[in-house]
C-alpha cells in the first residue's frame, strides 16, 4: 500500500512549505487516530464514514466549508452527506460528551474556566431556525442572523469549545409554525441567553474540572444569574456595563449609591495596585486594579449581591477598562482573579479560529438538529486544531493552520485523498 508521501500532491505541498516529511506523516497520523477516537459515538458504518469525511473536510484549505464541497472534494454524491449533517439520527451530547471528557484528560485543571459567549451567525431569510432581526455581534449591529450560546473551556495549556445552544427569540419558539418547519423538538421553551448559558455550566461543567465562571457584560449585568450561580457554588469573574451602580461602604454611611466608572475615577491613585499577568512573545502585560466588595444595582435599580468590584485598566497611553463583579473570597489574591478575568478572552478567540479555519459559519441547514450537528461537528475539528497546536508547542495558529505543521489544511487535504 503507498503511503500518503507518494501521493503526487506531497511534493507540491512540501515544495511550498518548510514541512519535513516526518512532520506531515505525524501530522496525519494524529488526525487518523483523533477520527477513530469519535467514530464509535456515530451508531451505523455510514455515519462513521461520513463523520469522518465531514472532519477531513472542515481541515483542508476548501474557501466554503458546507457539505457540497467536502462532498465534491471526495468524490461522492452531496444529498447522504447534507442529510448526515441536516437530519442524521445521532446524538449530540454523546459526541460532545466524549469531547469534553478528552479536553478534560488532556487540558483539565482546578483553575480551568468556564466561559459562556454568544455569537452571531448573519443569515438571509427567514427560514432558518431561530432566524430573526437582533442584534449580531460580527456585524455589530442589529440584523437578520443567528444567535449562538457558546460555551468554552480556558486553561493554562489551552482553549477548547465543548457545548452550545441555538438562540430561539421569543416570537420565534412562540411561533407554532415556524417550530414545526424547522424541527424544534417540543422540550425547548423560550429561554433568555444568560438562562442557555447556565444550563450549559450546570450540565457541562459537571465533566470538566473547573474553579472559574466567566462571561462578558452580557451575562454579567443580569443578577439572577449571579445568585443562581451563588446557589451552584461556582466561583465567577463577570463583565458589568459601565454604568452598573455600586455604593462604597468603606466611605461610612453617608455613602450613596452611583456609577461604577464614576466611583473609579475618584479614586485616589494609591488605591490602584498593578498586576502583571502572562504574555505573548511580548512578554508579561501589566495592568492596574482597583477592587471593593461593595453592594450593586443593574440598569433597573433592583439590588443584586454584595461583590467583589473590580476595574481593571492596563497600563497604556489609551487604556482597556473592564469593569467587573466577583463572587471570590478575600482570601483569593486579587492577582488570581485579574488572571481569571483573561482568560475570557480565549472564547472570542475560539469563535474567530472556528470561523477562520474550520467553518463554523458555514452551514446551510435550516433545521434545529442540522444547526447542532452541523456545530458539533465543527467543535471537534476545532479540537483537533487545539490538539495540534500542543503537540507542537504553539500558541498561536496561522491563517491557514499551524505554522509548525506548515498548512494543516493541506496536510488534512493529502489525509482525504490517501484515506477517502
Amino acid at each position: 500500500m503507498s503511503t500518503i508521501l507518494e501521493h503526487p500532491k506531497a511534493q507540491e505541498l512540501l515544495d511550498q512549505t518548510e514541512v519535513k516529511p516526518n512532520t506531515v506523516r505525524r501530522c496525519t497520523e494524529h488526525l487518523s487516530r483523533f477520527i477513530n477516537r469519535y467514530l464509535p459515538c456515530f451508531y451505523r458504518p455510514e455515519q462513521r464514514h461520513h463523520a469522518a469525511v465531514i472532519l477531513k473536510g472542515k481541515l483542508t484549505g476548501l474557501q466554503r466549508k458546507t457539505t457540497e464541497p467536502i462532498a465534491i472534494e471526495h468524490g461522492l454524491k452531496r444529498r447522504p452527506l447534507q442529510q448526515f449533517v441536516g437530519a442524521g439520527g445521532w446524538s449530540d451530547d454523546t459526541v460532545l460528551g466524549d469531547l469534553r471528557r478528552h479536553v478534560d484528560a488532556e487540558l483539565g485543571e482546578p483553575n480551568g474556566a468556564l466561559v459562556m459567549d454568544g455569537s452571531g451567525f448573519p443569515k438571509k431569510g427567514t427560514a432558518s431556525c431561530g432566524v430573526a432581526r437582533q442584534w449580531c455581534g460580527c456585524l455589530g449591529k442589529v440584523d437578520n442572523c443567528q444567535v449562538g450560546v457558546f460555551l468554552g473551556y480556558v486553561a493554562e495549556r489551552g482553549k477548547a469549545l465543548i457545548d452550545c445552544q441555538l438562540y430561539l427569540p421569543e416570537d420565534r419558539a412562540n411561533d407554532s409554525l415556524h417550530r414545526n418547519k424547522t424541527y424544534v423538538p417540543k422540550a425547548i421553551a423560550f429561554q433568555e441567553k444568560w438562562r442557555i448559558g447556565l444550563e450549559l455550566v450546570k450540565t457541562s461543567g459537571q465533566e470538566v474540572t473547573h474553579g472559574w465562571v466567566l462571561g462578558d457584560d452580557e451575562f454579567g449585568r443580569v443578577i439572577e444569574l449571579r445568585h443562581e450561580l451563588r446557589q451552584q457554588d461556582e466561583r465567577y469573574v463577570l463583565d458589568v456595563p459601565c454604568n452598573t451602580a455600586v455604593r462604597d461602604v468603606s466611605a461610612g454611611k453617608s455613602a450613596r449609591f452611583e456609577r461604577v466608572d464614576q466611583w473609579a475615577a475618584r479614586q485616589s491613585k494609591k488605591r490602584w495596585k498593578k498586576v502583571r499577568l502572562p504574555g505573548g512573545a511580548k512578554g508579561p502585560r501589566a495592568v492596574r486594579v482597583l477592587q471593593q466588595v461593595m453592594p450593586t444595582k443593574d440598569e433597573e435599580q433592583r439590588l443584586g449581591p454584595t461583590d467583589r468590584v473590580v476595574v481593571i485598566k492596563t497600563v497604556e497611553a489609551q487604556p482597556q477598562v473592564w469593569y467587573t463583579v466577583s463572587n471570590a473570597v478575600k482570601d483569593v489574591p486579587v492577582a488570581e482573579v485579574v488572571k481569571a478575568h483573561g482568560r475570557r478572552h480565549g472564547i472570542e478567540e475560539l469563535l474567530e479560529e472556528g470561523k477562520q479555519e474550520v467553518g463554523l459559519s458555514h452551514y446551510e441547514v435550516r433545521s434545529w438538529t442540522g444547526w447542532h450537528h452541523h456545530m458539533t461537528l465543527t467543535m471537534l475539528a476545532l479540537w483537533f486544531v487545539q490538539l495540534e497546536r500542543l503537540e507542537l508547542g504553539k500558541k498561536k495558529s496561522g491563517a491557514n493552520g499551524l505554522d509548525d505543521c506548515g498548512n494543516l489544511q493541506g496536510v488534512a487535504a493529502l489525509a482525504n485523498a490517501q484515506c477517502g
